[in-house]
This record gives structure tokens, sequence and C-alpha cells, in this order.
């Protein structure tokens, strides 16, 4: 594992919620508690560095899947296995333990899915859950299709398993951890990393850095 990487992405989600122009000044303000799958409505609501908690259904899937599932829209014309309106969490879960579905459930890096997601969110697709930067044409599809990418905290995987009550394969059970699954989440933390006027969490706390900077130098 590399501790090094979990500690900057880390570091870049909570500095995104500290400086986001439309984030609390008050770090222990509480979280929008939200409820998947998600209404158009609650979608709208949300800003660039707000931070959330998820329950409801949350379908885990990787690059291997995505492949997969690029193939079945394009055969169909339409999302399979009822997810239309769904959230896709960039997950690959490790085996039951200690009575969980899961022993540990992490994030996986978001860009390596840039290349699908578009394609997904203009299919239906109403959030996607992983760690890092997006490209400009998966924020071009935020705000195309009111969706919302929301971040999850890296090197956390053992506590975002603990949030997890249920979990079922639905399809690719030969990919083993990258097989399409609908999980249960209760109380899932993230941020909302690009919303759905294409506002990108990281940009913004990269501008409320420079601003600081700038304020500082002037003093």
């Amino acid at each position: 594992m590399d501790t090094s990487a979990n500690t900057y992405q880390n570091r870049d989600a909570f500095n995104a919620v500290a400086n986001c122009t439309n984030a609390s000044s008050d770090a222990s303000a509480a979280s929008v508690a939200l409820t998947l799958p998600l209404e158009k409505a609650a979608l709208a609501g949300l800003r660039a560095g707000d931070a959330v908690t998820l329950t409801g259904p949350l379908y885990t899937l990787r690059d291997a899947g995505h492949m997969r599932l690029l193939e079945e829209l394009h055969a169909a014309g339409e999302l399979p296995y009822g997810l239309s309106g769904q959230a896709i969490f960039y997950a690959g879960p490790t085996p039951s333990a200690a009575g969980r579905p899961f022993g540990a459930v992490g994030p996986t890096t978001a860009s390596r899915m840039d290349f699908a997601a578009p394609e997904l969110y203009d299919a239906g697709i109403a959030a996607t859950v992983g760690k890092g930067v997006r490209s400009q044409a998966v924020k071009e599809a935020c705000a195309r299709n009111g969706a919302v990418y929301f971040i999850t905290v890296g090197g956390a995987a053992a506590y975002l398993a603990k949030c997890v009550v249920s979990s079922e394969v639905l399809a690719y059970d030969d990919l083993g951890t990258e097989a399409l699954r609908r999980i249960e989440v209760r109380d899932f933390p993230a941020f909302v990393g690009v919303d759905v006027l294409g506002r990108d969490a990281y940009e913004l706390a990269r501008e409320g850095a420079a601003d600081a900077a700038a304020e500082a130098g002037e003093r």
C-alpha cells in the first residue's frame, strides 16, 4: 500500500472542504445526510466541498467491470442491472471479516474510470464515489446531467467497511473483487468533489490557497 499517496489524498480532500468558498468556517459543521438513490433536488442543493453522509444502495465497480458495463450499455442502449439513477463506488472490497460484509473497502483513484464516466453519466448514473481529481470531460458530464462526484478519503478502508451493512454480487463474478456488487451503506462519509455546476473542490482548494498566500504577501 502506498501510504504516502493516501496521505496526500486525505490532505487534499480535507483542504478542499476547508478552503471552498461555500464551506462553513466551523470545521465541526454537520454533514448533509443523503439517502440513496439520490433525487435530482438533493443533488441540485449540493456544492463542491460540502461534507455529506450517504445511506442506501451503492454499486461497487472498477476498471475491468467498467469495460464490461460499457459493452452492455452499447449493446442494449440503456444501463443494465437497474443502475439508472444510482451511484457507483469505485472500490474493490476485500472478503468478509469481523462479522461484516467486507474486511476493508477503500476508494480507487477515480481518474482510472474517467474513460467510462462521461458516457455512464449521460446514460443515467447519478453519482460516482472515489478519490482524487477528475478530468474536464467528467466535470462537464456532471454539469450536463445534474450529477455529482463524491470524494471519500483513502487510507480508511477498514473504517469505511464498518459503514457497509450488506452486499450481493449482481454481475461479473469472475472478476473477483472487481465484480459489480450492490452494497447497502449507512452514514458513509464523503465530500462533494464535483457538483452539478461542474465546480471542482480541488480547484476551489487551490484557489483558496492562492488567495490566502496573496493576502499574506500583502501584509
